[in-house]
């Protein structure tokens, strides 16, 4: 991962080997127990140990220290204020990346590990997928083929969310999506209620467009978020996790028969291998070059992945 704008080092980012990132931790007590570890990862993710301690534990004190400074400001934006200041405003992180990069397991990790420091015992965690235009939206505008991209997203409800979340309104609602089903959940929220903070994973939460001349335009999804994360990896490597975790699927999840993908479950290996290839080559890498890999340099904080799914180097963003 070479981040560097140019040889004399005008960088915005700091970059750290795995070893000196690891250093970091300083003090920072491992709570995590093997069985908790083995729940928190993805389908196709390998979490260990050593991945916790030397990368995870580093980032949760970084992230803490960062949460209390902001709860200091905002204690003396209060004693400025008064009444004025309005209600607890939670501290929300972004996780973007790539499909198939590892963002649900390293935004479960994060909230299980930051729900332990004694300034954010209550983190929430959300996902954007919830936000999707459901199938039958999709399926009427021609946006099947585009799912994911940000044309098939319920931009305003999502906006609408993250504003009530900074509100600190009681509670807020996401809507809740199902991969089984490949759908949006009908009918079904769930409630976040003024957390210390709150997660928030997506494909393309980092995406912005071009500002309007008049100043007037919506806000950003990221203009909600206090610290911004991007998970990396190259495009090969991504592939591979992609095709290893729809083999899996394929195995498991999808010979129910009321599952969305059951098709694939009947179809050879070598069927199933160019199928996977195919949808990753068409949709998957064309999202990743059009809009979520160019996000990647407006991230506080980017964790590069090798093949081993295990984060290589670290790139903080200067002060």
């Amino acid at each position: 991962m070479d981040l560097k704008l140019d040889s004399v080092g005008l960088s915005p980012f700091r970059n750290f080997t795995r070893a000196e990132w690891a250093a970091l931790r300083a003090d920072t007590p491992q709570p995590l127990q093997n069985a908790e570890i083995a729940r928190l990862q993805g389908l196709n993710d390998r979490l260990s140990l050593a991945e916790i301690e030397e990368i995870y534990l580093p980032l949760s004190r970084l992230l803490s220290m960062y949460v209390g400074s902001a709860q200091k400001l905002y204690r003396a934006m209060q004693k400025f204020l008064g009444p004025e200041a309005g209600g607890k405003m939670p501290y929300i992180i972004g996780v973007a990346g790539s499909v198939a990069v590892g963002k649900s397991t390293t935004s479960r990790v994060l909230q299980a590990l930051l729900a332990r420091w004694h300034n954010t015992p209550k983190v929430a965690l959300v996902t954007t997928d919830g936000f999707l235009l459901p199938n039958a939206v999709l399926e009427s505008e021609g946006l099947m083929q585009r799912k994911g991209f940000p044309e098939s997203y319920d931009l305003p409800a999502l906006l609408h969310f993250l504003s009530d979340i900074k509100a600190g309104r009681r509670p807020a609602r996401a809507p809740v999506y199902s991969h089984f089903n490949y759908d949006v959940t009908p009918n079904e929220m769930v409630e976040v209620d003024q957390p210390d903070i709150l997660i928030v994973e997506g494909l393309n939460v980092l995406q912005t467009s071009r500002p309007p001349k008049d100043g007037k335009g919506i806000p950003f999804v990221s203009d909600f978020f206090d610290f911004k994360i991007y998970i990396d990896a190259d495009e090969a490597i991504l592939e591979r996790w992609y095709v290893e975790r729809f083999m899996r699927l394929r195995a498991t999840a999808f010979r129910d028969p009321a599952a969305y993908f059951h098709r694939y479950s009947g179809i050879t290996d070598n069927e199933a291998d160019a199928t996977a290839r195919g949808i990753w080559r068409t949709i998957n890498l064309v999202n990743l070059r059009e809009n979520i890999l160019p996000t990647r340099q407006r991230a506080d904080l980017i964790l590069h992945k090798g093949g081993d799914h295990e984060v290589e180097a670290v790139a903080l963003r200067k002060l």
